[in-house]
């Protein structure tokens, strides 16, 4: 039982870890990566969200994703303002908008690819299954 219950647990993490090398490597070709692609995504999602929300939102700590805005911001993709008390407001400007465009093209592209082995029928599957596996951990 155990045995396959790892193999299942690795399955998963390959997947998952072939899926983030192609899509680092191909967001790589636009001039970013997918942390920084991931965080402009969290950002246009939710505009105006503090660092914590969005470290959340991005399965980053606080602190990596504060270094992560950052370069977003010193690269002029990011705008940090202030809001209520201390809260730092996350927004994206222009050129963030254009590179979270241009990424999602490249995401289509590459994710259609990573599971291309897979019919629609097979895709529409696993999705619910992963989605009833994390409603059963965030409960």
């Amino acid at each position: 039982m155990h045995g396959e219950l790892q193999e299942l647990g690795r399955a998963v993490k390959q997947a998952q870890y072939r899926q983030h090398r192609a899509l680092d490597s191909a967001l790589s070709a636009i001039g970013t990566t997918l942390a920084q692609w991931d965080a402009l995504r969290a950002i246009s999602r939710s505009p105006g969200s503090s660092a914590r929300e969005l470290a959340a939102a991005t399965f980053q700590t606080e602190q990596a994703f504060g270094t992560l805005v950052g370069r977003l911001a010193a690269q002029g993709l990011v705008e940090r303002r202030p809001g209520h008390g201390r809260r730092i407001e996350h927004h994206l400007t222009p050129p963030g908008e254009q590179v979270l465009t241009v990424g999602h093209k490249v995401a289509d592209e590459v994710l259609a690819d990573c599971f291309s082995a897979l019919p629609h029928a097979d895709r529409a599957t696993l999705l619910d299954l992963l989605q009833r596996l994390t409603a059963q951990r965030d409960t």
